[in-house]
Protein backbone atom coordinates (compact mmCIF):
# COMPACT_ATOMS: atom_id res chain seq x y z
CA UNK A 1 0.00 0.00 0.00
CA UNK A 2 1.40 3.42 -0.97
CA UNK A 3 1.84 6.23 1.55
CA UNK A 4 -1.01 8.17 -0.01
CA UNK A 5 -3.36 5.20 0.13
CA UNK A 6 -2.48 4.56 3.76
CA UNK A 7 -3.08 8.22 4.62
CA UNK A 8 -6.48 8.08 2.93
CA UNK A 9 -7.34 4.92 4.85
CA UNK A 10 -6.39 6.51 8.17
CA UNK A 11 -8.42 9.60 7.30
CA UNK A 12 -11.49 7.47 6.61
CA UNK A 13 -11.20 6.05 10.12
CA UNK A 14 -11.67 9.58 11.47
CA UNK A 15 -14.35 10.71 9.00
CA UNK A 16 -17.42 9.80 11.15
CA UNK A 17 -16.12 11.81 14.11
CA UNK A 18 -15.16 14.78 11.95
CA UNK A 19 -18.57 14.81 10.28
CA UNK A 20 -20.28 14.59 13.67
CA UNK A 21 -18.24 17.51 15.03
CA UNK A 22 -18.98 19.63 11.96
CA UNK A 23 -22.69 18.80 12.01
CA UNK A 24 -22.93 19.81 15.66
CA UNK A 25 -21.06 23.02 14.91
CA UNK A 26 -23.01 24.05 11.81
CA UNK A 27 -26.36 22.22 11.92
CA UNK A 28 -26.06 21.50 8.20
CA UNK A 29 -25.26 18.10 6.74
CA UNK A 30 -24.07 19.56 3.44
CA UNK A 31 -21.78 22.05 5.15
CA UNK A 32 -20.49 19.29 7.45
CA UNK A 33 -19.48 17.28 4.38
CA UNK A 34 -17.76 20.37 2.96
CA UNK A 35 -15.79 20.76 6.19
CA UNK A 36 -14.68 17.14 6.06
CA UNK A 37 -13.54 17.56 2.46
CA UNK A 38 -11.63 20.74 3.27
CA UNK A 39 -9.96 18.97 6.20
CA UNK A 40 -8.83 16.17 3.89
CA UNK A 41 -7.38 18.66 1.39
CA UNK A 42 -5.40 20.34 4.16
CA UNK A 43 -4.16 17.00 5.44
CA UNK A 44 -3.02 16.05 1.96
CA UNK A 45 -0.89 19.21 1.87
CA UNK A 46 0.54 18.93 5.38
CA UNK A 47 0.67 15.19 6.07
CA UNK A 48 4.41 15.16 6.81
CA UNK A 49 3.92 17.68 9.63
CA UNK A 50 1.24 15.70 11.48
CA UNK A 51 2.14 13.67 14.56
CA UNK A 52 -1.21 13.20 16.34
CA UNK A 53 -3.58 12.62 13.43
CA UNK A 54 -6.84 12.56 15.39
CA UNK A 55 -6.06 15.74 17.29
CA UNK A 56 -4.79 17.52 14.17
CA UNK A 57 -7.90 16.64 12.17
CA UNK A 58 -10.27 17.79 14.92
CA UNK A 59 -8.36 21.05 15.26
CA UNK A 60 -8.43 21.76 11.53
CA UNK A 61 -12.10 20.86 11.14
CA UNK A 62 -12.95 23.05 14.14
CA UNK A 63 -11.07 26.00 12.65
CA UNK A 64 -12.96 25.63 9.38
CA UNK A 65 -16.26 25.50 11.28
CA UNK A 66 -15.29 28.52 13.38
CA UNK A 67 -14.58 30.55 10.26
CA UNK A 68 -17.98 29.60 8.86
CA UNK A 69 -19.75 30.50 12.12
CA UNK A 70 -18.02 33.89 12.25
CA UNK A 71 -18.95 34.48 8.62
CA UNK A 72 -22.59 33.70 9.38
CA UNK A 73 -22.55 36.16 12.25
CA UNK A 74 -21.19 38.90 9.99
CA UNK A 75 -23.58 38.14 7.15
CA UNK A 76 -26.57 37.60 9.48
CA UNK A 77 -27.71 34.84 7.12
CA UNK A 78 -29.83 32.92 9.58
CA UNK A 79 -33.16 33.90 11.07
CA UNK A 80 -32.45 32.34 14.43
CA UNK A 81 -36.02 32.53 15.70
CA UNK A 82 -37.34 30.14 13.07
CA UNK A 83 -34.22 28.32 11.88
CA UNK A 84 -34.42 24.52 12.13
CA UNK A 85 -31.21 22.53 11.50
CA UNK A 86 -30.93 19.68 9.03
CA UNK A 87 -32.48 16.52 10.50
CA UNK A 88 -30.86 13.08 10.49
CA UNK A 89 -33.55 10.53 9.61
CA UNK A 90 -33.67 6.81 10.32
CA UNK A 91 -36.35 4.13 10.33
CA UNK A 92 -37.80 3.23 13.74
CA UNK A 93 -36.52 0.01 15.31
CA UNK A 94 -33.83 -0.41 12.65
CA UNK A 95 -30.11 -0.23 13.16
CA UNK A 96 -28.52 2.74 11.39
CA UNK A 97 -24.80 2.81 12.19
CA UNK A 98 -24.22 5.99 10.17
CA UNK A 99 -26.88 7.89 12.10
CA UNK A 100 -25.54 6.62 15.42
CA UNK A 101 -22.01 7.69 14.49
CA UNK A 102 -23.21 11.13 13.44
CA UNK A 103 -25.44 11.85 16.41
CA UNK A 104 -23.68 10.37 19.42
CA UNK A 105 -25.43 10.47 22.78
CA UNK A 106 -27.10 13.90 22.74
CA UNK A 107 -29.20 13.80 19.66
CA UNK A 108 -32.17 16.12 19.77
CA UNK A 109 -33.05 18.72 17.17
CA UNK A 110 -33.97 20.97 20.12
CA UNK A 111 -30.32 20.95 21.20
CA UNK A 112 -29.20 21.84 17.67
CA UNK A 113 -31.66 24.75 17.63
CA UNK A 114 -30.22 26.17 20.85
CA UNK A 115 -26.67 25.70 19.58
CA UNK A 116 -27.65 27.90 16.64
CA UNK A 117 -28.35 30.78 19.03
CA UNK A 118 -24.89 30.67 20.62
CA UNK A 119 -22.01 32.85 19.56
CA UNK A 120 -19.19 31.17 17.59
CA UNK A 121 -16.82 30.83 20.57
CA UNK A 122 -19.51 29.49 22.91
CA UNK A 123 -20.76 27.04 20.32
CA UNK A 124 -17.32 25.71 19.45
CA UNK A 125 -16.33 25.39 23.10
CA UNK A 126 -19.55 23.64 24.12
CA UNK A 127 -19.54 21.22 21.19
CA UNK A 128 -15.89 20.25 21.58
CA UNK A 129 -15.86 20.01 25.38
CA UNK A 130 -19.32 18.84 26.40
CA UNK A 131 -20.18 16.71 23.37
CA UNK A 132 -16.76 15.42 22.29
CA UNK A 133 -14.71 15.59 25.52
CA UNK A 134 -11.95 17.83 24.14
CA UNK A 135 -10.04 19.41 27.07
CA UNK A 136 -10.24 23.18 27.61
CA UNK A 137 -6.48 23.37 27.16
CA UNK A 138 -6.81 22.11 23.57
CA UNK A 139 -9.74 24.39 22.75
CA UNK A 140 -8.10 27.56 24.06
CA UNK A 141 -5.63 28.04 21.17
CA UNK A 142 -8.46 27.73 18.63
CA UNK A 143 -10.19 30.73 20.20
CA UNK A 144 -7.09 32.68 21.24
CA UNK A 145 -8.34 32.52 24.82
CA UNK A 146 -7.05 31.12 28.08
CA UNK A 147 -8.41 27.77 29.29
CA UNK A 148 -10.15 29.63 32.12
CA UNK A 149 -11.90 31.95 29.66
CA UNK A 150 -12.99 28.96 27.55
CA UNK A 151 -14.33 27.27 30.68
CA UNK A 152 -16.44 30.35 31.44
CA UNK A 153 -17.73 30.52 27.84
CA UNK A 154 -18.74 26.85 27.96
CA UNK A 155 -20.46 27.37 31.32
CA UNK A 156 -22.54 30.18 29.77
CA UNK A 157 -23.38 27.97 26.80
CA UNK A 158 -24.34 25.12 29.11
CA UNK A 159 -26.80 27.35 30.94
CA UNK A 160 -28.36 28.44 27.64
CA UNK A 161 -28.68 24.81 26.56
CA UNK A 162 -30.35 23.79 29.84
CA UNK A 163 -32.83 26.65 29.53
CA UNK A 164 -33.65 26.14 25.86
CA UNK A 165 -33.32 22.40 25.27
CA UNK A 166 -35.17 20.39 27.93
CA UNK A 167 -33.79 16.94 28.67
CA UNK A 168 -36.09 14.57 26.77
CA UNK A 169 -37.58 11.28 27.85
CA UNK A 170 -35.18 8.55 26.73
CA UNK A 171 -37.72 5.72 26.73
CA UNK A 172 -38.68 5.11 23.06
CA UNK A 173 -42.08 3.79 24.09
CA UNK A 174 -42.87 7.00 26.00
CA UNK A 175 -41.72 9.10 23.06
CA UNK A 176 -43.81 7.19 20.56
CA UNK A 177 -46.90 7.20 22.80
CA UNK A 178 -46.82 10.99 23.06
CA UNK A 179 -46.20 11.49 19.34
CA UNK A 180 -49.00 9.09 18.39
CA UNK A 181 -51.37 10.78 20.86
CA UNK A 182 -50.57 14.11 19.21
CA UNK A 183 -51.19 12.68 15.73
CA UNK A 184 -54.45 11.01 16.77
CA UNK A 185 -55.80 14.18 18.39
CA UNK A 186 -54.79 16.21 15.34
CA UNK A 187 -56.44 13.69 13.00
CA UNK A 188 -59.66 13.77 15.05
CA UNK A 189 -59.67 17.55 15.35
CA UNK A 190 -59.87 17.13 19.14
CA UNK A 191 -58.65 20.46 20.50
CA UNK A 192 -58.75 19.51 24.18
CA UNK A 193 -56.96 16.22 23.55
CA UNK A 194 -54.23 18.15 21.74
CA UNK A 195 -53.88 20.55 24.65
CA UNK A 196 -53.70 17.61 27.04
CA UNK A 197 -50.75 15.95 25.22
CA UNK A 198 -48.79 19.23 25.00
CA UNK A 199 -46.78 20.73 27.84
CA UNK A 200 -48.36 24.05 28.94
CA UNK A 201 -45.23 25.95 27.87
CA UNK A 202 -44.66 23.93 24.68
CA UNK A 203 -42.93 25.62 21.74
CA UNK A 204 -43.46 24.96 18.03
CA UNK A 205 -40.85 26.24 15.59
CA UNK A 206 -41.40 25.99 11.82
CA UNK A 207 -38.83 26.75 9.11
CA UNK A 208 -40.16 27.17 5.59
CA UNK A 209 -36.98 28.58 4.12
CA UNK A 210 -37.08 31.18 1.37
CA UNK A 211 -39.58 29.33 -0.83
CA UNK A 212 -42.16 28.86 1.94
CA UNK A 213 -41.36 31.85 4.14
CA UNK A 214 -45.01 32.25 5.11
CA UNK A 215 -44.78 28.95 7.00
CA UNK A 216 -41.90 30.11 9.20
CA UNK A 217 -43.12 30.90 12.69
CA UNK A 218 -42.70 30.29 16.39
CA UNK A 219 -45.73 29.42 18.54
CA UNK A 220 -45.63 29.27 22.33
CA UNK A 221 -48.12 27.60 24.62
CA UNK A 222 -50.23 24.47 24.27
CA UNK A 223 -53.42 26.22 23.20
CA UNK A 224 -51.72 28.25 20.45
CA UNK A 225 -50.08 25.11 19.07
CA UNK A 226 -53.31 23.10 19.30
CA UNK A 227 -55.13 25.80 17.31
CA UNK A 228 -52.42 25.79 14.64
CA UNK A 229 -52.51 21.99 14.34
CA UNK A 230 -55.95 22.20 12.75
CA UNK A 231 -54.33 23.79 9.70
CA UNK A 232 -52.38 20.69 8.65
CA UNK A 233 -54.99 17.98 9.24
CA UNK A 234 -55.16 17.35 5.49
CA UNK A 235 -51.52 16.20 5.50
CA UNK A 236 -51.89 13.71 8.35
CA UNK A 237 -52.73 10.71 6.13
CA UNK A 238 -49.39 11.17 4.40
CA UNK A 239 -47.34 11.14 7.62
CA UNK A 240 -45.12 8.23 8.57
CA UNK A 241 -43.18 7.63 11.81
CA UNK A 242 -39.42 8.06 11.62
CA UNK A 243 -36.57 8.70 13.97
CA UNK A 244 -35.52 12.33 13.74
CA UNK A 245 -32.10 12.77 15.34
CA UNK A 246 -32.74 9.65 17.35
CA UNK A 247 -36.19 10.59 18.69
CA UNK A 248 -39.64 9.73 17.35
CA UNK A 249 -40.95 12.13 14.74
CA UNK A 250 -43.00 12.30 11.56
CA UNK A 251 -41.98 12.52 7.91
CA UNK A 252 -44.74 13.64 5.55
CA UNK A 253 -44.40 12.52 1.93
CA UNK A 254 -46.86 13.49 -0.82
CA UNK A 255 -46.53 12.03 -4.31
CA UNK A 256 -43.09 10.71 -3.47
CA UNK A 257 -41.70 14.07 -2.29
CA UNK A 258 -41.11 15.03 1.36
CA UNK A 259 -43.11 18.10 2.40
CA UNK A 260 -42.19 18.27 6.08
CA UNK A 261 -40.24 16.69 8.89
CA UNK A 262 -41.57 17.11 12.43
CA UNK A 263 -39.18 16.53 15.32
CA UNK A 264 -40.74 16.06 18.75
CA UNK A 265 -39.15 16.57 22.15
CA UNK A 266 -41.09 14.61 24.79
CA UNK A 267 -40.56 15.53 28.44
CA UNK A 268 -42.37 13.75 31.28
CA UNK A 269 -44.73 12.15 28.78
CA UNK A 270 -45.81 15.45 27.18
CA UNK A 271 -44.74 17.08 23.92
CA UNK A 272 -42.55 20.00 24.96
CA UNK A 273 -41.05 21.01 21.61
CA UNK A 274 -42.01 20.55 17.98
CA UNK A 275 -39.48 21.58 15.33
CA UNK A 276 -40.78 21.50 11.77
CA UNK A 277 -38.65 21.66 8.63
CA UNK A 278 -40.82 22.63 5.64
CA UNK A 279 -38.17 24.17 3.38
CA UNK A 280 -38.62 22.44 -0.02
CA UNK A 281 -35.00 22.93 -1.06
CA UNK A 282 -33.55 21.38 2.08
CA UNK A 283 -36.16 18.63 2.18
CA UNK A 284 -35.27 17.65 -1.38
CA UNK A 285 -31.66 17.17 -0.28
CA UNK A 286 -32.50 14.75 2.56
CA UNK A 287 -31.21 11.21 2.42
CA UNK A 288 -34.33 9.03 2.57
CA UNK A 289 -32.45 5.79 1.97
CA UNK A 290 -33.97 2.97 3.98
CA UNK A 291 -37.20 4.86 4.72
CA UNK A 292 -39.27 3.50 1.83
CA UNK A 293 -42.34 1.51 2.77
CA UNK A 294 -42.70 2.82 6.31
CA UNK A 295 -46.20 2.37 7.57
CA UNK A 296 -48.35 5.21 8.83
Amino acid sequence: MTGGARLAERFEEHRPRLRAVAYRMLGSLGEADDVVQETWLRLDRHAEEVENLGGWLTTVASRVCLNELRGRERRREEELDTSVPDPVLAAPERDDPEAVALLGDRVGIALQVVLGTLGPAERLGFVLHDLFAVPFEEIAPLLDKSPAAVRQAVARARRRVREGAPEPDRDPAAQRAAVEAFRAASRDGDFEALVAVLAPDAVLRADGGTAMAALSKVLRGSRAIASSAQGFRHLLPFGRPVLVNGAYGVLTVVDGAPVSVMAFTVVDGLVARIDVLADPERLAALDLTGLDGLDD
